[in-house]
Order: C-alpha cells, then sequence, then structure tokens
C-alpha cells in the first residue's frame, strides 16, 4: 500500500519567481491606459471629420455624403475595436473587472474569453477593412474623367486582396477554435 505522499515543499526561489511571474501581468496595465489616450485621439479626430463633413454637406454631392459618412464609420469602428481590447485585454490579462454596482455596465465585458476576444478583433478588423474597400470604390465614381488607371486598379486591387486574407484569416479563426471546442466537449 502506497504511503500518503507529504505536500511538496516549495524552495524560497521558485516561491519568489512564481510570484514575480503572476505580478509581471500588470506590465500591461500602462498599455492599456495609453489605449485610452489612443480613444481620445480618435475622439478628436471624428469630431474634426464631423466637422468638416456638416461644413460641406450643402453643396455635396450623395456620393461625397457617403463617403463622409463612411469616414466616420470607420472612426467608430476603430474606437470600439481599441474599447474591446482595453476591456477584454484587462480581464483576460490583468485583472477581473467587478461590475457591480453598475447598472449600464454592458454584460459582454467581463465575459469575453481570449477566442471571443479574438472573434471581436478580426470581425471589426474585416468591418474596417470593408469599409476601406467601399470608400476606394466610392472615390472611383468621384475621380475626374482620365484620372481612373492603373494605379487606381492596383490599389483597388490590394484593397480588396487585404480584405479577402482578413475574411478567410476571421475564417479559419473561427474554425479552430470551433475545432477545439469540439475536442474539449469530448
Amino acid at each position: 500500500m502506497k504511503k500518503p505522499s507529504e505536500p511538496r515543499q516549495v524552495p524560497f526561489l521558485e516561491n519568489w519567481l512564481e510570484w514575480l511571474i503572476f505580478q509581471s501581468r500588470w506590465v500591461m496595465a500602462p498599455f492599456y491606459l495609453g489605449l485610452i489616450v489612443a480613444l481620445f485621439v480618435l475622439l478628436f479626430k471624428f469630431v474634426q471629420e464631423l466637422i468638416h463633413f456638416v461644413a460641406i454637406a450643402v453643396p455635396s454631392t450623395e456620393a461625397d455624403i457617403i463617403l463622409g459618412v463612411l469616414a466616420l464609420i470607420d472612426l467608430s469602428l476603430t474606437a470600439n475595436l481599441v474599447l474591446i481590447v482595453i476591456f477584454s485585454g484587462y480581464e483576460n490579462f490583468v485583472s477581473k473587472i467587478d461590475p457591480a454596482g453598475h447598472p449600464d455596465w454592458p454584460e459582454w465585458m467581463t465575459q469575453i474569453d481570449f477566442a471571443g476576444l479574438k472573434q471581436k478583433l478580426f470581425a471589426s478588423i474585416v468591418a474596417i477593412s470593408a469599409v476601406q474597400v467601399l470608400k476606394a470604390f466610392m472615390k472611383l465614381g468621384n475621380m475626374p474623367d482620365g484620372a481612373t488607371g492603373a494605379s487606381t486598379d492596383r490599389y483597388l486591387f490590394w484593397l480588396v486582396g487585404i480584405h479577402v486574407v482578413f475574411v478567410l484569416s476571421g475564417l479559419a479563426l473561427a474554425w479552430t477554435d470551433k475545432i477545439g471546442d469540439t475536442k474539449k466537449g469530448h
């Protein structure tokens, strides 16, 4: 019969090293603070674009209005992406956020795991990429006669190509996450 084992004694150095590794997660906090500053920069740029958009609204064509709205949507999607990274990254890698006492706290903020974060990031990147492709396509109609050429075609080709890569990468990521979840379930 096997004798019950005594609890393993953890040497001081190993214990200290594990504590240090665990505490190193706080090194990420300044990154998230920097992303909050980046949100304010995006807000500044959004307000700038909005003022410009309103100022040119009356004499603008329908295509110009659509391009202006797409620019605002692009900035908004980028800000959403940054916000997702801030909340999810902090929650997943630094410390749990306590939503108690905050009735307007969005439920998703404390429920996105790393796989969900990757999915939301890719979805946002694909949406931003799609807006860029649409903006470039809309600008084709606003070019003066004779201005469309090989460089414009090449630029649009690369935008579409990069967008397709983002879409396929997102699908591949979702597929691998699904396979991983299926294997965990068995």
